[in-house]
C-alpha cells in the first residue's frame, strides 16, 4: 500500500453525505460529512481476530464524541467495518448535521452511510 485519496457520494432522499478516504501505509483515514461540515465524533478502530469465530476478523473500536454530538455510533459501526473488511487500522472522523431532522431523516442519513461504506469496501476489494 501507499499512499491515495478516494472521494464518494451518495445522494439518496434528500440528504447528500460524502467520504473522503486517504491511504496512509496499510491504514486509512476516513472524513465522513454531511449537512453543515463539522467534526462531531471520531473513532479509531484495529482489526483482530473476531471472539466469535477466530478464523474472521474482528474489530475494536475506541470513540471520542464532543459535547452535543451524536455522531459517536456512526463513527464506531464505520471504524469497526472498514477496519475488519480491510484487514487494517482506520480512523474516521465524522460531522453529520442537519437542523431540524425527523426520525425518517435519520433512517435515511443511516443507509446514505451504509451506502458509502459499501462503496469504499467494493473498491478497496478491488485493487
Amino acid at each position: 500500500m501507499g499512499e491515495s485519496t478516494s472521494r464518494f457520494k451518495v445522494e439518496e432522499g434528500g440528504f447528500v453525505t460524502e467520504a473522503m478516504l486517504q491511504e496512509l501505509g496499510d491504514d486509512y483515514l476516513l472524513s465522513l460529512w454531511g449537512g453543515v461540515a463539522h467534526i462531531g465524533a471520531v473513532a479509531m478502530a484495529q482489526a483482530r481476530p473476531s471472539l466469535a469465530d477466530p478464523a474472521r476478523l474482528s474489530a475494536t473500536a475506541s470513540v471520542f464524541c464532543y459535547v452535543g454530538h451524536k455522531e459517536d455510533e456512526i463513527v464506531k459501526f464505520v471504524s469497526e467495518r472498514l477496519s475488519s473488511a480491510l484487514g487494517a487500522k482506520v480512523v474516521v472522523a465524522a460531522g453529520l448535521h442537519w437542523d431540524n431532522l425527523t426520525a425518517s431523516g435519520i433512517e435515511q442519513v443511516r443507509k446514505n452511510v451504509l451506502e458509502l461504506v459499501g462503496l469504499i469496501i467494493e473498491e478497496k476489494k478491488r485493487k
